[in-house]
């Protein structure tokens, strides 16, 4: 038997179990920093499968590491389980039905997103130990992708200082290689004291905090004339000061979201948006001083790595959807409209061939992917150890990520099928890596060249802790 149909076999063998795992963190959706219970349910699952398991990882009560094997290389393949707010939709229904509860969500596919990996560690546990091979797998649930930086606050910490090579994916429309393009970004919150008066009566004793919130928002609108074209700034009152408009207000506090294509560029924009914050202050003779929450690096591309990962696709092909599976899809991209769907295609530099729902095929490695504007904290593990991403197929062409449609899918057949398919690819990948040491040279080799020039450096100042409260 060869190394891919045994190990697809072992991911076979166990694929209803991670089913239901994704299921039940479908089902108990917690935000950035809060999965108590999705990380225990990640937990309970290692610890059925006997991996040694390390829990509290750098310090985060929601992470945790299991590792199996011994010596030989470290394959690490990382997982997550963090939801979003407002995305709380009832599973397999194609019209907005929230679910009663908080609001909370899978829109981003992350219950499939731990399962999935985790179902490709245990595979490859199995295989070593079948095979008794030299190696170690390790899988990693990682909370707070969504804004919490978690994956920085790790690397920082050194829970990867020992890993050879690390796989992740991401729920998609298409199976592909990831182009490993992202934004790198940093959260700062700005606070600014002022002083109350009476509005009405002594309005020249107050010294308005809002205003200079609102006077800061003003400069940072302007300068985004005079920033780079594939920059993003953003923000988001956390405090307005009240809500009696007959008082001054004497506090108020934005944070700002700032993204750009690389460290350098970034921190250029961090030192021009702080010199706005001082600005505003000195207008409203207010006093203004800054937190940063967190901050993740761009994501960094691996080639060798890329092949291999392409490789085990091309061997195993796409998903095999059935009738009832896209009779459901198509039920889904009826609920968007022209434009989203042909975005879905364009995404993957893919032409848009009508009344298909589901991805039927495999994305070349050479595809012209459309640039990706957001961010991920996998970007800090990229820099840190030689790091591939897959995008597995879980859900219709055009759904927008972050949306009710994406949370509705996460717990369906197609949702499913997608999700072990996946699983295969990673399994498939770590197991090429471990039967052929010289991949696992070549990919450091790519990693050393990439980093040559421009170390890493983490992003997150030594003196900020992990927000573990931020969704508090």
């Amino acid at each position: 038997m060869q190394n891919s149909e045994q190990i697809w076999q072992l991911v076979d063998q166990r694929k209803a179990e991670y089913e239901g795992l994704a299921d039940r963190v479908w089902g108990m959706p917690e935000l950035c920093y809060a999965e108590h219970r999705s990380c225990a349910e990640h937990t309970a699952m290692l610890e059925a499968e006997g991996f040694r398991v390390t829990k509290d990882v750098a310090g985060i009560p929601t992470a945790v590491m299991g590792e199996a094997g011994e010596g030989g290389p470290v394959i690490a393949i990382l997982g997550e389980y963090d939801a979003l707010p407002g995305l709380s939709q009832e599973a397999g229904v194609a019209e907005k039905r929230p679910l009663p509860g908080d609001g909370s969500g899978h829109g981003c596919g992350h219950n499939l997103l731990g399962s999935a990996a985790m179902l490709a560690a245990a595979a490859v546990k199995d295989y070593l130990a079948a095979n008794k091979l030299p190696g170690r797998v390790r899988y990693y649930g990682c909370p707070a992708e969504e804004g919490g930086a978690a994956k920085g606050f790790m690397v920082r910490d050194g829970a990867f200082k020992d890993v050879d090579i690390a796989l992740t994916w991401h729920p998609a429309a298409f199976t592909a290689v990831d182009d490993m393009k992202s934004l790198a970004n940093t959260r700062i919150d700005f606070s600014f004291v002022g002083r109350s008066s009476h509005a009405a009566a002594a309005p020249h004793l107050g010294r308005s905090a809002l205003d200079a919130v609102e006077l800061m928002n003003v400069g940072v609108n302007y300068m985004r004339e005079h920033m780079p074209s594939d920059a993003r700034i953003h923000y988001a009152y956390l405090d307005a000061g009240g809500i009696a408009p007959n008082v001054v207000q004497a506090t108020a506090k934005v944070r700002y979201l700032i993204r750009a294509r690389d460290l350098p560029e970034l921190n250029r924009l961090i030192a021009r948006v702080r010199k706005i914050g001082e600005g505003a202050a000195l207008m409203t003779e207010t006093q203004v001083t800054t937190k940063v929450v967190s901050a993740v690096s761009n994501l960094l591309m691996n080639s060798p790595l890329a092949e291999a990962m392409h490789a085990n696709m091309m061997r195993l092909g796409p998903p095999e959807w059935d009738d009832e599976d896209r009779e459901l899809a198509t039920k889904f991209q009826a609920t968007l409209s022209e434009e989203d769907i042909t975005t879905g295609w364009r995404k993957y530099g893919l032409k848009e061939r009508r009344n298909v729902p589901l991805a039927d095929q495999i994305v070349p490695l050479e595809s012209a992917f459309a640039p990706m504007m957001g961010s991920t904290d996998v970007g800090d593990v990229s820099w840190a150890v030689p790091l591939i991403q897959a995008r597995g197929a879980v859900y219709a062409i055009g759904t927008p990520g972050h949306s009710w449609q994406l949370t509705a899918q996460g717990k369906t057949p197609l949702a499913h099928k997608g999700m072990v398919h996946v699983a295969k690819v990673m399994a498939g990948t770590a197991v090429d890596a471990l039967k052929d040491p010289a991949l696992i040279a070549r990919a450091k080799a790519d990693h050393a060249e990439r980093t040559a020039a421009t170390p890493y450096v983490c992003p997150i100042p030594d003196d900020v802790t992990p927000p573990i409260t931020m969704s508090a």
